[in-house]
């Protein structure tokens, strides 16, 4: 009881500091997607916690205990295929969220930004282990590749792979630390998502024409919670669709098999929301050299921020506007040559567009300030 009266002031304000959050009253239905994002991670720590009762992280057992929980647990099959759904949705709606930001010039309020690319990087991990669990086949693959690139570190990267594994392979230990981890790291990304709305209250959010003024704005309640609803129902429903009618089509058909350290793929991919790092990971022959560029991919993130534009939406500027949707045609690019073999000319289509992609990000501040400096 003592503890909930501690609490429930933090609570309140935290509350009445998102009702009470001054918003433009131009913004459109791309600014839901915030509150999207919010519904859909309650849905997967409401639905992992309840998985997480009858999973077992056990090598020989994990994949038998998600068997068990599709067929014979009550609600299981659902429960699991929101799950495993509500990831890749999850992730479509972050991407979503970002282009958003980074389209009309939401960057330069850095202390949310900076706080969001945090949660995307977490939810990247998260993902990522959460994506090993099942212990399918292409899942323990996916595994020793990705923590096999730790081994690129100089001096103690060996050393390091070793720690992540337990062991000398992706064996029991390893499986047990992801488990623990799954459920660490949501709890991590709900405090940061706490730092994520304070700051949003203290800057106010963007709008579609970029200048910030506090006489056109309204509160956010009831006007935009109405408007979130609008976009929840339609949100819920599509979900609903994916997990009740074809909820193994975002699945790799091999990872219905029990994975098999004897037996290793032909192709080796990861889910379709990290095609783009695994292609920006294989477009460069090196493997330090492919390391420092799938880090650096998701690092430079955080570079936009220090754009000092604040006047008015960089979508007004149409030579960063081509060259937005340059990038978001890499971004897909990039997802499709990250299911195609290591072969030309795939190899070369992916150097290509690893380079614009990173291109952006070094010339979006220069031609920006060309462009208003001129006007």
């Amino acid at each position: 009881m003592k503890l909930l009266r501690k609490t429930s002031p933090i609570i309140k304000t935290i509350s009445s500091s998102i009702i009470d959050l001054p918003t433009p009253i131009n913004i459109s239905l791309w600014w839901n997607y915030g509150s999207l994002l919010g519904l859909l991670l309650s849905i997967q720590i409401i639905t992992g916690i309840t998985l997480s009762i009858h999973y077992t992280p056990d090598i020989n057992l994990a994949f038998l205990s998600l068997t068990h929980i599709t067929r014979n647990v009550n609600w299981g099959w659902l429960l699991h295929n929101l799950h495993i759904n509500g990831a890749s949705i999850f992730m479509l709606f972050i991407y979503v969220h970002i282009g958003r930001r980074i389209y009309y010039n939401s960057f330069y309020i850095k202390k949310t930004w900076n706080i969001g690319v945090s949660i995307f990087i977490l939810t990247i991990a998260t993902a990522f282990i959460g994506y090993v669990l099942p212990w399918g086949q292409i899942r323990f693959w996916g595994a020793t590749v990705i923590t096999n690139i730790f081994s690129a570190i100089p001096y103690i990267g060996k050393t390091t792979v070793e720690w992540l594994w337990g062991g000398f392979a992706v064996r029991n230990p390893t499986l047990s630390r992801f488990f623990i981890l799954h459920f660490l790291t949501p709890l991590v990304i709900c405090i940061i998502i706490v730092f994520h709305l304070v700051f949003l209250h203290e800057s106010g959010s963007n709008n579609p024409i970029g200048i910030l003024s506090n006489s056109d704005r309204i509160s956010f309640h009831p006007y935009f919670t109405i408007k979130d609803i609008v976009g929840l129902l339609p949100s819920t429903l599509i979900i609903s669709i994916i997990a009740m009618v074809a909820p193994n089509t975002l699945i790799d058909p091999e990872n219905f098999i029990e994975a098999n350290s004897l037996i290793t793929p032909t192709h080796i991919q990861p889910e379709w929301y990290f095609l783009w790092l695994y292609a920006i990971l294989r477009s460069i022959p090196n493997k330090l050299g492919g390391v420092i560029a799938l880090l650096s991919a998701i690092i430079i993130l955080y570079y936009p921020r220090s754009i000092s534009i604040k006047k008015i939406s960089l979508r007004f500027c149409p030579v960063i506007k081509i060259f937005f949707f340059i990038i978001v045609n890499s971004w897909f690019i990039l997802s499709w040559i990250g299911i195609c073999p290591v072969e030309e000319p795939f190899i070369l289509i992916g150097q290509i567009f690893r380079r614009i992609y990173f291109l952006y990000f070094f010339s979006i501040k220069y031609i920006s300030n060309f462009w208003f400096i001129n006007q």
